[in-house]
């Protein structure tokens, strides 16, 4: 590549002090192609100037004519050679020049869509470019907006709502937290636990079946994680007779058993509440509490809509 010739006094100045940087930074700011480009060029100068010094540092020095003044004049030698060089067409600042693009244009639709004033949506990208010279910030990623509950959701929640708020007014437990968990456990009824021939065990909870269990039993393959892996494995599980069962059955266990003890107490929000379960160990899925507290959420959007 022809890079021409260079003379460090009329060759174009690299933003390496603090001056420069600035006016780098304000022109950055303004998020326009020939900013995008500058700041591009100026990133393409501050490697070439880093891999000259890396060269010239692996080279062996005579020692007869080194001084501080020739390392002094050499560095800007080095400096006004890193300029000239960049912004050659098919170089690395036509790379970065296109990648600062994409992300404006990122940034700048997330601004839209998030309604966001008063703020200039390209400006931290390249500005954090130009002040760090090799800093690449990543674009946001807007939250993604939870989806709209499904009508099994719906007809899964009035169908059991009744039965929960009798056991909420008996033992304090929201009916809407009840109600999410049995929706998480089952699929929202979709894939409740069955007897051998079929029939339903009315197990809204996933509740195990013990060596204190004195009811009926349904053998089910289930997952379970063992150290953060899932694996399949075949589990007993409590079967009743009546879905109002399985509620109490649930209820006594959150409000008698020591293991669940802090749980109630936890209850001022869906996610203390996933939480606390969690910990106490309900379930060995790493990501129970995160998954309940979606499914808690979206009945208590459900309860709303139905009130």
């Amino acid at each position: 590549m022809n890079y021409g010739s260079v003379s460090p006094f009329n060759a174009p100045s690299l933003a390496a002090d603090a001056q420069s940087l600035g006016n780098l930074k304000m022109e950055a700011g303004r998020s326009t192609p020939a900013a995008i480009k500058e700041t591009a060029k100026q990133f393409e100068s501050l490697f070439m100037r880093e891999l000259m010094k890396s060269m010239r540092e692996a080279t062996m020095k005579s020692g007869m004519l080194d001084s501080p003044g020739g390392d002094l004049g050499t560095d800007l030698l080095d400096q006004q050679f890193a300029v000239q060089m960049s912004g050659q067409p098919g170089g690395l600042a036509d790379t970065i020049a296109k990648q600062l693009t994409r992300q404006m244009a990122g940034s700048a639709k997330e601004a839209a869509n998030t309604n966001v004033t008063g703020q200039n949506p390209g400006q931290g990208n390249i500005g954090k470019v130009a002040e760090a010279g090799i800093q690449r910030t990543a674009t946001p990623v807007a939250a993604k907006a939870p989806r709209a509950p499904t009508e099994t959701q719906a007809n899964f929640v009035k169908q059991h709502s009744d039965v929960a708020n009798a056991i909420e007014k008996k033992t304090g437990i929201p009916a809407g937290f009840m109600l999410g968990q049995a929706g998480h456990e089952t699929g929202w009824g979709k894939h409740e636990i069955k007897l051998k021939g079929g029939s339903p065990s009315c197990n809204l909870f996933g509740i195990k079946a013990g060596a204190s269990w004195t009811g009926k039993v349904a053998e089910v393959t289930t997952t379970e994680y063992v150290n953060g892996a899932p694996q399949k494995c075949v589990q007993r599980f409590r079967a009743y007779d009546s879905y109002a069962d399985a509620f109490k059955d649930y209820a006594r266990m959150i409000s008698e058993s020591p293991r669940y003890a802090k749980v109630k107490d936890q209850a001022s929000s869906a996610q203390s509440f996933a939480v606390g379960l969690q910990k106490a160990g309900y379930a060995t899925d790493p990501d129970y509490a995160a998954k309940l507290s979606r499914a808690i959420n979206t009945t208590l959007a459900i309860r709303r809509a139905q009130a």
